[in-house]
């Protein structure tokens, strides 16, 4: 209930009737198992790690796409050393910032801990060690947005992003019209992606935190953990019926 709606610490203990700190603690203690949980690709299998999803994705050759997906923070205090690392300079508000990483139909495989929302995507991608991983791994496709434009040349082509434009200034009519649809079908092949993070955010935890940043993380892991079991739990199902 604390991370699908939200519902304060309060709240819970007046249901439950107990105290206050009971649930505290209790969601302190629940909160980082469940962002161990890592995400479930069949029934009791379970990917924890970004190595692990590299060698699930490459080893049949799947594709795998990933995006970065900002969440509102309160601002830190002033007079903080690290104020103004939490501006995004996407949205230009305080936000810490994750990498999703999903599979073709956007199935959310793994969701890394945070950094500051002044943090640039491929940035972030890259201290979280995936472009060694690609390049160690078989070959495989992961389709990027434009914020991961140059990580294509540091993994032998692996990471896919849209289309470089090759005239800037009085480009032909025939250019446009073909940059054009072959920006749209990149797009339209890695929009699962953002499916995978509108289910992120749909819960309420994730929508606008204003609670202790440290625990962001953890939250964002925790989530991803259990929608990635739901998402297998209904494929399940509907493979059955």
């Amino acid at each position: 209930m604390s991370l699908r709606h939200g519902t304060t610490h309060d709240v819970l203990a007046c249901w439950f009737g107990v105290d206050r700190s009971t649930i505290t603690r209790a969601i302190g203690e629940v909160r980082p198992l469940l962002a161990q949980r890592g995400g479930t690709i069949a029934p009791g299998i379970r990917l924890r790690t970004l190595a692990e999803v590299a060698e699930y994705l490459g080893a049949a050759g799947r594709t795998g796409i990933i995006d970065g997906t900002e969440i509102r923070v309160r601002r830190p205090a002033a007079g903080h050393k690290d104020r103004d690392r939490f501006v995004s300079g996407k949205t230009k508000q305080n936000a810490v910032k994750s990498m999703v990483l999903t599979d073709a139909e956007g199935h959310v495989l793994f969701c890394s801990s945070v950094r500051p929302g002044s943090c640039a995507d491929i940035t972030q991608a890259q201290q979280l060690g995936l472009v060694d991983l690609l390049v160690d791994s078989p070959f495989m496709e992961v389709l990027a947005d434009a914020g991961y434009q140059g990580m294509g040349a540091q993994t032998g082509g692996r990471v896919v992003t849209p289309p470089h434009r090759k005239f800037k200034k009085n480009a032909p009519a025939w250019y446009e019209e073909r940059h054009e649809q072959q920006r749209k079908a990149h797009s339209s092949r890695r929009i699962h992606v953002e499916h995978g993070i509108a289910h992120l955010k749909n819960w309420r935890a994730l929508a606008r935190h204003l609670g202790r940043r440290e625990h962001m993380s953890e939250m964002v892991q925790a989530v991803a953990g259990l929608l990635s079991h739901q998402q297998t739990a209904t494929l399940d199902h509907s493979l059955r019926a």
